[in-house]
């Protein structure tokens, strides 16, 4: 169990910490920008803010390990959108000018699994709520 929780660890770090740079860089090139893109693509104005705060809130919850399941079912949303609105059309691999969904895909399955499994391991809702703490510190010292 504690190399499951391990595994689920890394992902969820590693998740948390390329989703919060995506958001961020979204503010920082200035989110008009991507609100433009978003309708230049048929996709609502709002849904670029929504997007951009749920990339960079949640990627500060899945590293500190807050509403794990619940970050990554809006993830799993989130790349479900991009791949079928922007990057099916371009292929696993890309065209050559833009990146294919391959990433996209990636992510998605690293966010199904923590949706799917959770990670309790240095995890705040663990502190909070101590849900299988006594389970998880058993197998820890195993």
């Amino acid at each position: 169990m504690f190399k499951n929780e391990l595994g689920a660890l890394i992902l969820r770090i590693a998740l948390g910490t390329l989703f919060f740079v995506h958001g961020l860089v979204k503010f920082q090139d200035g989110i008009e920008n991507t609100v433009g893109w978003f309708a230049s693509i048929g996709l609502p104005d709002f849904m670029a803010y929504g997007v951009a705060l749920t990339e960079l809130i949640g990627g500060i919850a899945l590293i500190i390990g807050l509403a794990t399941r619940l970050v990554s079912a809006l993830y799993t949303i989130i790349m479900i959108g991009a791949i079928v609105k922007v990057k099916l059309s371009l292929g696993l691999l890309g065209n050559g000018q833009m990146a294919g969904y391959e990433l996209d895909l990636t992510f998605l399955a690293i966010a199904i699994y923590l949706f799917i499994n959770g990670s309790k391991l240095l995890s705040v809702s663990q502190l909070i709520f101590k849900k299988d703490s006594s389970e998880l510190t058993k197998s820890v010292q195993q």
